[in-house]
C-alpha cells in the first residue's frame, strides 16, 4: 500500500478535521490531552480543544503528521518536542530518561478501516523523519504492551510496542509492566 505524509498545518487542517470527525478522534480530545494540564483539558474538552489544535496548526508549530492514501486522510501521529507535552512533566512512568533533548510521539490515530494494515509502523517511521527534519536527534514514544489478549483500540492510542520495534525504536526504560519508553536515534 502506498501512503504519503504531510505535516499538520493550515492547509492540511481540513483533512485532519475530517479524519478526527465530530468527536475529535476520542471524546473531544483533538490530540490535546498530552499538551494540557488535566484542569485545562477538562475545561476545553470538545470544541475548545479543537480550536486549540487548530491554532497550533495555523501557527506552524510542529504538531504531527497526517497519512494519506490517495487523497484521503487515513492516519495521524502526534510528534513534537517533548517540552510542549506538559502532561509528560508530571508522569512518574513517562518521566525523562536522561537530560537529552527529545521529541515525543504521544498519539497515533488511524481510521478504523485502515487499522491492522501496517500503517502505524509507516507513521512512526515518518514521524522520526519529520522530527529529524525539524532538528531532533532523538525521538521517543510511550507505547503499550497488551497484557492479556487483545486490547481495545481506544486504549492503544500511544501505539503498540511491536510497531515501534518494527519502525526502528528500542526500549530504553520501563517503569510499568505494560508501558516501555522507546527511542530512535536519528
Amino acid at each position: 500500500m502506498h501512503f504519503t505524509f504531510q505535516p499538520l498545518n493550515e492547509k492540511t487542517w481540513p483533512d485532519f478535521e475530517k479524519l478526527f470527525g465530530e468527536r475529535g478522534a476520542c471524546g473531544g480530545c483533538w490530540c490535546m490531552t498530552p499538551r494540557l494540564k488535566s484542569s485545562d483539558y477538562a475545561r476545553l474538552k470538545g470544541e475548545g480543544n479543537k480550536k486549540a489544535m487548530h491554532e497550533i496548526a495555523r501557527s506552524g508549530q510542529p504538531a504531527g503528521i497526517i497519512a494519506f492514501h490517495e487523497k484521503q486522510a487515513v492516519g495521524w501521529c502526534a510528534v513534537a518536542p517533548r517540552s510542549v507535552f506538559v502532561r509528560l512533566e508530571n508522569s512518574r512512568i513517562l518521566k525523562p530518561v536522561d537530560d537529552q533533548p527529545v521529541w515525543s510521539i504521544t498519539c497515533l490515530f488511524i481510521d478504523k478501516n485502515w487499522r491492522r494494515k501496517g500503517l502505524s509502523v509507516e507513521l512512526l517511521k515518518e514521524a522520526a523523519a519529520f522530527a529529524k527534519k525539524n532538528g531532533a536527534n532523538i525521538v521517543e514514544g510511550y507505547p503499550v504492551i497488551p497484557q492479556k489478549g487483545e486490547m481495545p483500540d481506544v486504549f492503544a492510542y500511544t501505539g503498540i510496542a511491536s510497531s515501534y520495534s518494527a519502525a526502528g525504536f528500542t526500549e530504553v526504560a520501563r517503569r510499568s509492566a505494560g508501558r516501555p519508553v522507546m527511542r530512535r536515534t536519528l
